[in-house]
């Protein structure tokens, strides 16, 4: 199986905009496909290779997604692809502004072809998941997980973050908090040892847990826990901080705060470097930590133990209307 964060890598130009105009010609598209070593540039050349689409077909903008919904409302960029929580506030920002607003889905073929050579999965973006949608739209989906560190996090600390984590959501006013339920418990577990405390809840819970189970080295009373999140743009900072303030309030013994990084792979770093004692990240970085492929290749990560699932990190596509762009398809020439 190909590699899930792997692909061949991309040859883009330094500049932002690879400029596609000459002669007169008509330009190619312009597609947004995420900033320069990003997670979600390397999806994008995964989902336009699924359907077909070579470098040559389009022109990259390498942005970061709020800035690339920009070009998207003023007509510089003709698609936009990025990982999001779902529903996305930046979209339908987007929406609210451009007031037409197209999602574009995968093919059976393509999400086959993405299943096959990468972690992500199918996922129904539900036609009521967006106002201007008036059917559902078909897409892969990763998972954004919490790991701990099992030099820090004891067994029943682990216990109580899952236990808090699904029985207090309701008091969680992130919209991505509505995906911590035990039916999703453990998306994104498979290939993570688990956390002996949270197997125990979960189990006690009535789920079947089969992951392999982390071996613990706490060593002595610790109270003080860095909680490693992503950027204050982002979904991961200000989710972090609701689940942190939830802990604070129902732990007694133990004191949370969540700090902003550069989320998934800076997060399971400092995990491995002690630095760090709960994290963040997307299901497949945190898998490749423990196997010591991709970003982690031949330096595997001993001690990172899944805790939970927080909520899907959805492959979205946007254009407008008037960009006659209905498919990925669309792009090949």
């Amino acid at each position: 199986m190909t590699h899930p964060l792997k692909p061949a890598v991309i040859a883009i130009a330094a500049s932002t905009l690879l400029s596609a105009c000459s002669d007169g010609a008509s330009s190619t598209p312009n597609v947004a496909i995420g900033p320069p070593a990003s997670t979600t540039q390397l999806v994008s050349k995964l989902l336009l290779d699924a359907h077909g689409v070579k470098e040559g077909d389009y022109s990259a903008y390498q942005e970061g997604f709020g800035a690339a919904l920009d070009g998207v409302q003023d007509g510089n960029i003709d698609l936009s692809i990025g990982i999001l929580g779902l529903p996305s506030g930046s979209i339908e920002n987007l929406q609210a502004a451009a007031g037409d607003v197209r999602m574009i889905g995968l093919s059976d073929d393509a999400v086959d072809y993405i299943e096959t050579n990468s972690e992500y999965r199918r996922f129904v973006i539900s036609q009521d998941s967006y106002d201007f949608l008036d059917q559902d739209v078909t897409t892969v989906t990763a998972y954004a997980v919490l790991v701990g560190n099992t030099h820090s996090i004891d067994e029943e600390l682990g216990y109580e973050l899952a236990r808090l984590m699904h029985e207090k959501a309701e008091e969680n006013t992130h919209a991505q908090s509505a995906f911590m339920t035990l039916e999703n418990a453990l998306n994104g577990s498979a290939g993570i040892p688990i956390h002996p405390g949270a197997k125990r809840y979960y189990e006690e819970q009535g789920l079947e847990v089969s992951n392999p189970v982390a071996q613990l080295e706490t060593q002595g009373d610790k109270s003080e826990y860095i909680l490693g999140t992503g950027s204050q743009g982002g979904t991961y900072y200000p989710l972090g901080g609701e689940m942190a303030t939830i802990w604070n309030n129902y732990l007694d013994d133990a004191n949370f705060t969540n700090i902003e990084t550069g989320a998934s792979i800076e997060n399971l770093v400092s995990i491995r470097d002690d630095r760090m004692d709960l994290g963040m990240t997307v299901h497949a970085p945190a898998k490749d930590a423990v196997s010591g492929n991709g970003e982690f290749d031949d330096n595997a990560i001993g001690n990172v133990a899944f805790i939970g699932h927080i909520y899907p990190e959805v492959i979205q596509i946007v254009t407008r209307e008037d960009s006659g762009i209905t498919s990925l398809d669309d792009l090949a020439k």
